[in-house]
């Protein structure tokens, strides 16, 4: 992988994957990490002070009036190489509810955020993303090629689903795991795969301290998990060490 875009990069499972690349045995030549607020993310500012590797860019996802200007600013830094992986790793998580505690409000938040931009963020990326798997058409389909990596949920899961609630969450990581579906299979004639990917029960905000995955274990495995993908996994869903999940 030459070049990665991650989006909210400033905590979490963002941060967690900027750091294992990092770690990793070939460090990508540019690792594009995003977030709403980059002067309050001072972890990875420190990061990017040691690893000239690391661009911070501003991007708040639900303002898709800015994914242009932005585009112009990634252009800048990948140049002719194009983008070879995009993480839309981004998301937002509301609290378990039964039925009678549904609130509109946060359906309508979660969808916004863990569906409709990573597919606007996918839509404005694909010029790049093509211009890498064009740039590297000698390499099998994947992500030294050219791939879209959306991080979902196992609570996505229509087929697992046994314990009910989760409405907001559940439906709208759901609504991604379609979408990355329909986006594998238009992107498939430019050689680039799309995949959604669960990264685990991780100890960060969202997944809280009772998680058993600690941040560094988990992405540390999402990074081999999707280096080994090919044209035979592209449109499925998977789990951080690399185990199909049903949908």
């Amino acid at each position: 992988m030459k070049s990665i875009l991650i989006t909210g990069s400033n905590r979490g499972i963002g941060l967690g994957l900027v750091k294992a690349l990092i770690k990793n045995r070939t460090i990508p030549k540019h690792i594009i990490a995003t977030c709403r607020q980059p002067n309050q993310a001072k972890e990875l500012q420190n990061l990017a002070e040691s690893n000239k590797n690391i661009h911070i860019l501003q991007l708040d996802l639900l303002n898709f009036d800015s994914y242009a200007e932005f585009s112009k600013i990634v252009a800048t830094i990948v140049k002719n190489d194009g983008l070879n992986v995009l993480i839309n790793n981004a998301g937002v998580g509301h609290k378990f509810v039964r039925i009678g505690q549904v609130k509109t409000e946060p359906l309508i938040d979660s969808f916004f955020i863990n569906c409709v931009a990573p597919i606007m963020m996918s839509k404005e990326m694909l010029p790049f993303l093509k211009q890498a798997a064009e740039s590297n058409s000698e390499l099998p389909i994947g992500v030294e090629r050219a791939a879209i990596i959306n991080i979902s949920s196992s609570l996505a899961s229509i087929a697992d689903n046994n314990d009910g609630g989760y409405y907001a969450y559940r439906c709208s990581k759901a609504a991604l795991n379609a979408a990355t579906k329909s986006l594998s299979i238009d992107v498939k004639p430019y050689n680039i795969l799309a995949n959604c990917l669960h990264p685990g029960w991780v100890k960060t905000r969202m997944g809280g301290n009772k998680a058993p995955l600690e941040v560094d274990d988990a992405c540390s495995q999402i990074i081999n998990t999707i280096q080994n993908f090919s044209n035979e996994n592209t449109g499925r869903f998977y789990s951080y060490n690399g185990e199909e999940l049903k949908w």
